[in-house]
């Protein structure tokens, strides 16, 4: 197994990471930058558009563009040139911020929030339809995080950070709804706590543990089944690409650092790829919308 800094972005906090299939490139934002960011493999390079406010998370869209959770709700987001075009904000308020989401494989893009002053269950779990109208399907969250589904589309999981608890819903892909909320894990005898996720092809939950430098992957009964420890401390999202979806692409953070922690560590805020895990991810849908 390799693990290799491929960019240098130093991000005050990366999240949101998404392979786009169609490129062959992959995005992730710096939530606080804020910034949205595009790496190639092919070449190495990166570049960076600046947005207008906080970034949480964002999906590709299949009439093309991006779709993004924003401080100010759901938006349409143009990059060349930037164009943001706010569309829905179904919880307008001065301190919610937008924060991890992705579609489910239909096309529905689900959207946790999170007071920015961490204020104890101010979260919500939102659906967006691909008609733009939304839907609550979990209330009470702190730190909203941890968004995957099962391959077979049966089971979600959703991650309470500040909770220390992952959960799995049963999941109606034809309706969007989730039922019969339990607990997949806690993570109260680990360092880490569960930020971003995503989920392989064999049913395997794979999870940054912010604070504890390292990605641990849980099996479908919520086993811990390996860890891997990397050169920084904060983590915060991880997600599958490359031509085979082989590749696990690493976004981390270094908003938690103070100044010596960022001499120890000059790869924090770093985009990272490891290979030769063994396995393999699924492809993130794209956004059903117009």
């Amino acid at each position: 197994m390799d693990i290799t800094c491929v960019a240098e972005t130093k991000d005050i906090l990366g999240e949101g990471v998404i392979w786009n299939p169609a490129e062959g490139r992959l995005y992730w934002v710096d939530a606080f930058g804020p910034m949205i960011r595009r790496y190639d493999p092919k070449t190495g390079d990166v570049q960076s558009w600046k947005m207008p406010e906080i970034i949480g998370s964002l999906v590709f869209n299949r009439t093309g563009g991006i779709v993004a959770g924003l401080q100010s709700g759901f938006c349409r987001v143009s990059l060349d040139p930037v164009a943001v075009e706010q569309v829905v904000n179904p919880q307008p308020g001065p301190d919610v911020i937008f924060n991890d989401g992705k579609c489910d494989r239909r096309g529905r893009y689900l959207v946790g929030t999170m007071d920015r002053n961490f204020a104890p269950g101010a979260g919500v779990l939102w659906r967006l339809d691909p008609d733009w109208s939304t839907y609550r399907l979990d209330d009470g969250i702190t730190v909203s995080n941890g968004l995957a589904w099962s391959p077979d589309n049966e089971t979600m999981y959703f991650a309470d950070t500040r909770a220390l608890v992952v959960y799995a819903y049963d999941y109606d892909i034809e309706t969007g709804n989730v039922a019969n909320k339990r607990v997949f894990f806690r993570t109260d005898d680990m360092v880490g706590r569960v930020d971003g996720a995503t989920a392989d092809r064999d049913g395997n939950y794979w999870c940054a543990m912010i604070h504890d430098g390292s990605i641990c992957c849980f099996d479908p009964r919520g086993r811990l089944d390996r860890r891997i420890e990397l050169p920084v401390k904060h983590p915060t999202m991880c997600t599958f690409g490359g031509p085979d979806l082989d590749v696990l692409y690493v976004v981390t953070s270094r908003r938690f650092l103070d100044e010596a922690a960022e001499c120890e560590q000059p790869l924090a805020g770093g985009l990272f790829a490891v290979t030769g895990t063994g396995a393999k991810g699924v492809a993130e849908p794209f956004f059903a919308g117009n």
